[in-house]
């Protein structure tokens, strides 16, 4: 395990003429970068698509299958390895999160489709072999851009990639989408938002229902009841990633994570964690770098 968990920019990689964009076939790109198979973060979106391979790969501490007709997508920030058992190929795509920006005027335009939602049960999709297929000719069309001589036309990018989240995105068929009204889908959408933006500050489901102008109680039967769980635990679950997250950086110490994630004293993030999760601090962090598949 190393001493920290290193965070990689979209500048670390060879451009695909743009550096906004790299895109490769996942074979090559899972040879080249070896260093890339074990836990790290990304300040970039991220996919993949398998054609080939079986093993293990893990998102935000989820362990999930790696198999063909599997697809997956990560936001900037979360953590993520591989480990795998035959030879993997398919394809990757990484971009910048202003990539969009010229084309579609509005950055948050990538949080309409759930699979962004940086939850790692929403993130990993296994497709019917007809969606494989045409993702597949999407990619290739989008790797031929990069392989001519011509200038690249970086619109035209654009638009295949978004064509590819688009056709993705209609075979998901989410249930708290097929239910969800607009006035509820936004509430519960800025709810989430403002947790990512908030949680080292505002711990209580009041302080965000004061935010979004609603009652607690209006916000905690939206969240029960489309979401399965109280507005109070994805708090809480949003802090308990995070403190994950730090934990396997080596070079933190539980004292300089506690503060990091705002909290009184030492003491009170053990509890805290330990209440949440089962375990202090210090063994998951042991338990991680013995077993880090091992841990769900």
């Amino acid at each position: 395990m190393k001493e920290h968990i290193p965070v990689y920019d979209i500048q670390n990689f060879a451009a695909y003429k743009n550096d906004g964009i790299l895109v490769s076939r996942f074979g090559y790109y899972a040879q080249q970068h070896q260093h890339l198979h074990s836990a790290h973060r990304h300040s970039f979106y991220h996919l993949v698509f398998f054609t080939k391979g079986t093993g293990k790969q893990q998102i935000d501490f989820r362990t999930f299958d790696v198999k063909p007709n599997l697809i997956y997508f990560m936001i900037p920030g979360q953590v993520h390895s591989w480990n795998f058992e035959s030879e993997p190929d398919g394809y990757l795509i990484n971009f910048s999160a202003a990539y969009f920006s010229s084309l579609l005027l509005k950055q948050e335009y990538l949080n309409k489709f759930s699979f962004f939602s940086g939850k790692p049960e929403e993130q990993v999709l296994t497709l019917e072999e007809a969606m494989s297929k045409k993702l597949i000719s999407i990619f290739e069309d989008i790797l031929k851009e990069g392989e001519t001589d011509l200038s690249i036309n970086d619109d035209l990018v654009r638009v295949l990639l978004l064509r590819l989240l688009i056709e993705v995105s209609r075979t998901t068929h989410l249930q708290d989408n097929k239910n969800l009204n607009p006035y509820s889908h936004t509430i519960l959408r800025n709810f989430q938002q403002l947790i990512e933006q908030n949680y080292t500050k505002l711990r209580l489901p009041k302080q965000y229902a004061e935010l979004l102008y609603i009652t607690p109680n209006h916000l905690n039967s939206l969240c029960n009841d489309f979401l399965g769980t109280s507005a109070g635990k994805l708090i809480r679950d949003r802090i308990i990633l995070e403190a994950k997250r730090l934990l396997i950086n080596l070079n933190l110490r539980v004292a300089e994570i506690a503060d990091k994630l705002n909290f009184e004293d030492q003491s009170y993030f053990v509890k805290f964690f330990k209440k949440y999760e089962g375990t202090t601090p210090d063994r998951f962090r042991k338990q991680y770098i013995t077993t880090p598949y091992g841990t769900e």
